[in-house]
């Protein structure tokens, strides 16, 4: 069974984006941005000064000017522009939807640049409910193929990512983000790309430029050497079309939750649970937080308790600690597949971890029902608070496990924001718009105890020094290896505040890059950090680039050698 969202000429969105003039700046542009306008409409260009203000705001502590914004309504439209651009000499810059969080959000690399986003190529082009793929156009967000697969009836689920509905599925894919589900390592899930090169020629990649080609979709590799690799974090062409992988829906779905107590108890379990991910028992993506990183998911920064200082207080943070229920660490992770595979998993991660110092109890949604039912008994309580927040994150675990995004992982950004979370959080959460300050480090390590714990003991005295509080997440991203997102979070309205998250995330950078644990993506604030010696790995990339991009036009700075000079969309 094959459906069709979208016929192949229309895209979804046919409301256009209010017109504006074109600022004094570039007026020697104004050529150019009357032929981009004869592209896609007068409404989808846009330079005034209110929308590139908007796209310059970023989460980071850096950000750009852009020359325009172009919105492109599809494929056709793409092609063109990208041959506009390298008659006039115009470098563009992709994101689908510009909700990069912690990486740069919607800003360009360089100043000066065309921001071409891509929110207007929202088709689902189809869906394969036989042999469970998608085909998506960049614009496509996670609640919006969520709600597709619940409308159409399809027993499918996509993997899902705590960045909010409103995010491009493409875009997170092609920064190799992950997530939560068995396919949480997303990018191992995709087939067939379409990319327009720089010279405005069109790449099927795999199968896909075979005439009649039947499985470019569901097999990657096609024949010949597999280039759908190169066009992640690179500058190297814009996909405009990808082929994404679902899942069945499981028959059963259960959680487990462990708590560790003491920091230092937490490299055991880690070392207990490997071989669990190794061997298929845990399917899905294991989530390990520390206790700041649970509890920015339900509270904000406690200025007035913290009495001055600029993180919260060794003391204050064990008060937290205590009235949240939560220890130095948090484990979850789900359970999937028929009844019987989930009680064969339970019992097995109950014998692996008896010997640790984890607490673990398991979660279904018999439990959930019963806790909500407990928490409105106890009231406005203590206990009461306290059981609240745990099934509301009980209950965002199990939605985000079924495909269905939820922006309450979102909350972690507004930590410093002075004023709290907006009132319509999370449905609207946008953390660049808001005024957030987050920065992201994000290096890969093995999946031993060892290495979280020397990682930690590496950056945390950095935290201290600077007074930042330290919110890190650990992540089995495969078998084998653990993604850290380590966050610096900061309040943007305070000088001294912003200075002290810029010191301690390069600190953090560099040591990082230092000790051997090099970050699985970057933000642009730290794109010319990546390649100080020019190795040959990134002279590699260089003459790729130069073969594809002689002019260099697509998305110059980002991931590009800082030697010689890089992406994709956000």
């Amino acid at each position: 069974m094959t459906t069709t969202a979208a016929p192949a000429d229309q895209h979804q969105d046919a409301s256009p984006i209010e017109p504006a003039s074109d600022l004094p700046g570039t007026e020697r542009h104004a050529p150019l941005l009357r032929a981009m306008r004869d592209i896609v409409g007068p409404g989808y260009v846009l330079s005034d000064e209110l929308t590139l203000e908007r796209y310059a705001r970023s989460t980071a502590s850096r950000s750009t000017r852009a020359l325009a914004v172009v919105y492109p309504g599809g494929h056709a439209e793409v092609v063109a522009l990208v041959r506009l651009a390298a008659a006039h000499g115009i470098a563009l810059y992709p994101v689908s939807t510009g909700r990069n969080w912690g990486y740069g959000d919607a800003c360009a690399v360089g100043n000066g640049q065309l921001i071409v986003e891509l929110s207007r190529m929202n088709r689902i082009i189809k869906v394969d409910a036989e042999l469970a793929y998608a085909v998506i156009e960049p614009g496509v967000t996670q609640q919006q193929l969520s709600d597709y697969l619940r409308d159409q009836g399809l027993n499918l689920w996509m993997d899902c990512t705590g960045a909010g509905p409103d995010t491009s599925l493409m875009g997170n894919i092609l920064e190799r983000g992950f997530g939560h589900s068995p396919y949480g390592n997303r990018l191992q899930h995709v087939s067939g790309m379409q990319v327009v090169l720089a010279n405005g020629d069109v790449l099927q990649t795999g199968f896909g430029h075979y005439p009649k080609a039947r499985a470019t979709h569901i097999f990657p590799y096609g024949v010949g050497p597999f280039l759908d690799g190169i066009f992640t974090q690179s500058n190297l062409g814009i996909v405009t079309q990808i082929g994404l992988w679902l899942m069945p829906q499981a028959a059963c779905l259960n959680h487990f939750l462990c708590t560790v107590a003491r920091h230092e108890d937490i490299g055991p379990v880690i070392d207990a649970l490997r071989p669990l991910r190794m061997d298929g028992t845990l399917r899905s993506i294991v989530h390990i937080g520390n206790d700041l990183r649970v509890l920015s998911g339900g509270q904000l920064f406690p200025r007035e308790l913290a009495g001055g200082a600029s993180s919260v207080p060794e003391a204050l943070r064990a008060q937290m600690r205590e009235l949240a229920g939560v220890g130095a660490w948090a484990v979850s992770g789900a359970l999937t597949g028929s009844a019987a595979q989930v009680a064969a998993a339970r019992a097995a991660l109950k014998s692996a971890l008896k010997r640790t110092a984890a607490k673990t109890r398991f979660i279904d949604e018999r439990k959930l029902r019963m806790g909500a039912l407990l928490a409105r008994v106890l009231g406005q309580t203590a206990a009461g608070k306290r059981m609240r927040g745990q099934v509301a994150f009980g209950e965002a675990l199990f939605a985000m496990n079924r495909g269905i995004p939820n922006g309450r992982f979102l909350a972690g950004a507004y930590w410093k924001r002075r004023g709290g979370l907006p009132a319509d959080f999370p449905r609207q959460a946008n953390p660049a718009l808001d005024n957030c300050g987050m920065l992201w480090v994000s290096p890969i390590l093995p999946t031993r105890g060892a290495d979280v714990l020397a990682l930690h003991a590496l950056v945390e005295p950095i935290f201290k020094r600077h007074g930042v509080d330290l919110f890190v997440t650990f992540s089995m991203i495969n078998e084998r290896a653990l993604g850290a997102v380590i966050t610096v979070c900061y309040d943007k309205e305070d000088a001294q505040d912003v200075a002290r998250a810029k010191q301690c995330y390069d600190e953090v950078f560099a040591l990082c890059m230092a000790e051997g644990y090099i970050p699985y993506r970057v933000g642009n604030q730290s794109m010319a950090e990546l390649d100080p010696h020019a190795d040959v790995y990134w002279k590699t990339v260089a003459r790729i680039k130069e073969a594809l991009d002689p002019q260099g036009l697509l998305a110059p700075g980002r991931y590009q050698p800082a030697a010689a000079g890089g992406s994709e969309h956000g």
